[in-house]
């Protein structure tokens, strides 16, 4: 069992930031030459596709929720088995 959920969108902005600070430090170190509005689409685009990518997860988690949930709720409810008066 996991210690925790995976959460897909952190992962893809960690993987956005890491791609970026690893551009600037090859710039810096003057192992590539690009232009600083370079790094501008790589950020937006990063952060979108991390906002996508934790809305999808968010959908598969309530999807497995109600899935578990409604598998769970089976029995007949406790108001119907008799063992409290109906008015």
């Amino acid at each position: 069992m996991l210690r925790h959920e995976f959460r897909p969108g952190r992962a893809v902005a960690g993987l956005t930031m890491l791609a970026l600070a690893a551009g600037y430090a090859a710039d810096a170190a003057g192992k590539w030459e690009a232009p600083w509005t370079f790094f501008l689409p790589l950020f937006f685009g990063g952060l979108w596709l991390s906002a996508a990518a934790t809305w999808l997860g968010y959908l598969v988690r309530r999807r497995r929720a109600a899935k578990k949930a409604s598998a769970e709720n089976t029995a007949a409810p406790a108001s119907t088995s008799g063992s409290h008066a109906i008015r």
